[in-house]
């Protein structure tokens, strides 16, 4: 990532500033961190400096949440065709800032800071246009592509290298309360506009096509579709969250 700032602000000279600020002053990829979830999250209520105290805190407690982030940086690098430089999701893609902000709620919350992991999941939804509740569980190597209009409820799990869509809701199914969440297996792929509600369990390396509505639990490597949706095709690849292939045939 040094090395692309580098290279990018001597490409243009106009941002070199700005690279410099975000990157290349920082001795480590947790100090640059802090100082761009605080840059972007910047509030009058909350300032930068206050922020970025609170980030470097968590980092520093937690070495879990920086190897996740750099596994999340590897999962845009690897999927998303746009994306052919690891700097980009770090600067750019509000579905990474989006991510790691919620990283840093969800360690206030565990840590009892429920307040303060109220304030950054409101900042975050105002700032990115997405709403995750800071008690929500996210693995590594996450990739949340666009992030407009992503839902995820209180009590939802997301397992190890998933790919979600934008405008997807992992959501409830009533008013009731406890485990009301679904939990995502490893390696599935949520297609943008889905809907999964209830404490259903999606298995490993499921595909879900964009526009359904899952109301039950899905066996692993299973392709699902329609409202509701059900299953339409055969056995499909071991990890489509790293293929992102959006169609319903059989990867057999």
């Amino acid at each position: 990532m040094r090395a692309e700032a580098a290279a990018s602000a001597s490409g243009e000279p106009v941002l070199a500033s700005y690279f410099h600020n975000t990157v290349l002053r920082h001795d480590s990829i947790d100090s640059a961190l802090a100082y761009q979830l605080a840059s972007v999250l910047d509030h009058a209520a909350l300032t930068a400096t206050a922020l970025q105290e609170v980030i470097a805190a968590a980092l520093a407690d937690d070495p879990a949440i920086s190897l996740s982030m750099q596994a999340d940086i590897c999962a845009w690098y690897d999927r998303d065709p746009a994306c052919d430089q690891y700097i980009m999701p770090f600067l750019y893609f509000k579905g990474f800032h989006a991510l790691q902000s919620h990283r840093i709620a969800h360690w206030l919350w565990s840590e009892g800071r429920r307040t303060l992991a109220l304030y950054f999941q409101s900042q975050v939804s105002e700032q990115f246009a997405t709403d995750i509740h800071p008690a929500a569980h996210f693995g590594c190597g996450i990739m949340i592509d666009h992030a407009t209009g992503l839902v995820v409820g209180e009590t939802t799990i997301v397992e190890d290298d998933v790919s979600i869509l934008h405008s997807v809701t992992l959501g409830g199914s009533g008013s009731g309360g406890g485990d009301r969440h679904p939990k995502i297996g490893r390696g599935v792929m949520i297609g943008a506009g889905a809907k999964v509600l209830g404490p259903v369990r999606i298995g490993e390396g499921v595909k879900i096509a964009a526009g359904s509505l899952v109301l039950r639990d899905v066996p692993n490597h299973s392709t699902v579709a329609g409202v509701p949706a059900r299953v339409v095709a055969g056995k499909c690849a071991a990890t489509p969250a790293y293929t992102m292939d959006q169609t319903l045939d059989s990867d057999d």
